[in-house]
């Protein structure tokens, strides 16, 4: 993987969230707090740029489980405003009025994009800016909900991959439980970020970083980091499936 100074990136990040928030004449930001390590890590680094009164953390599961505690221990470690939110009863109204019962996936998009409207809702009212949590691994595989867990206004972590991100939540005081639990998007019981992807992150990012960042030919990077070349054309074909989620609707020309 790249070589990264850590504590620079950390610089640029907060300097970054300042900036924005100054451009755009809001009077701060407002997260969603899954108890990830991701939205963990940009709650810590708004807190360090912007002072913890201009922080609000919106926890919003559908059911109670572990991360709802670890999303707790986020806002009350960073001593944040924090709201907390069930989407059961929002989410179960929107399955209600659809006239069919949408498998796991589907549903786990309506949960998130239910989030992205609450998000948006607190961040009108108080002149926010919604800053949001998705990584470069996820952005580049699209493993996110298109106007979903994607919508935000500005992303801190974007262009870093997860094992990057880790290691900023580690060098920045985020819990070490947060930092060394299984990613997963709390979507239903027993899902994990790296089931669903079908690779681990770390594996994962060596082979974006070498795909993407350093254009290198599958055939040199099954060679190199040795894995299947069928691995690489499987991460490949997540990039290339998800396209569309990287941009904004487009249509033929005239």
């Amino acid at each position: 993987m790249r070589k990264l100074n850590y504590g620079e990136v950390v610089n640029v990040i907060q300097t970054f969230i300042r900036e924005r928030v100054v451009d755009a004449g809001v009077s701060g930001v407002v997260i969603g707090i899954s108890g990830g390590v991701d939205s963990a890590t940009t709650a810590y680094l708004a807190v360090k740029a912007l002072g913890k009164d201009k922080v609000l953390g919106l926890i919003m599961p559908y059911r109670h489980n572990v991360d709802v505690e670890d999303a707790r221990l986020v806002c009350s470690s960073l001593g944040i405003e924090c709201r907390e939110i069930c989407i059961k009863s929002i989410v179960d109204s929107f399955v209600e009025q659809l006239g069919f019962q949408p498998d796991k996936r589907s549903l786990g998009n309506i949960m998130a994009r239910t989030r992205m409207i609450l998000l948006y809702a607190h961040a009108n009212s108080r002149n926010y800016l919604v800053l949001g949590t998705s990584n470069r691994s996820e952005l580049l595989t699209g493993y996110f909900t298109k106007w979903g867990d994607g919508a935000s206004d500005y992303a801190p972590l974007i262009n870093l991959y997860k094992t990057e991100v880790w290691e900023i939540a580690k060098l920045i005081g985020v819990p070490e439980r947060i930092i060394e639990k299984k990613p997963t998007a709390g979507l239903w019981e027993g899902q994990t970020d790296e089931d669903e992807l079908g690779i681990s992150y770390r594996l994962l990012d060596e082979i974006l970083w070498r795909l993407i960042d350093l254009k290198m030919p599958k055939e040199r990077i099954s060679s190199e980091i040795n894995v299947p070349i069928g691995k690489i054309e499987y991460v490949e074909n997540l990039i290339r499936k998800s396209e569309h989620k990287r941009r904004l609707p487009v249509g033929p020309s005239f």
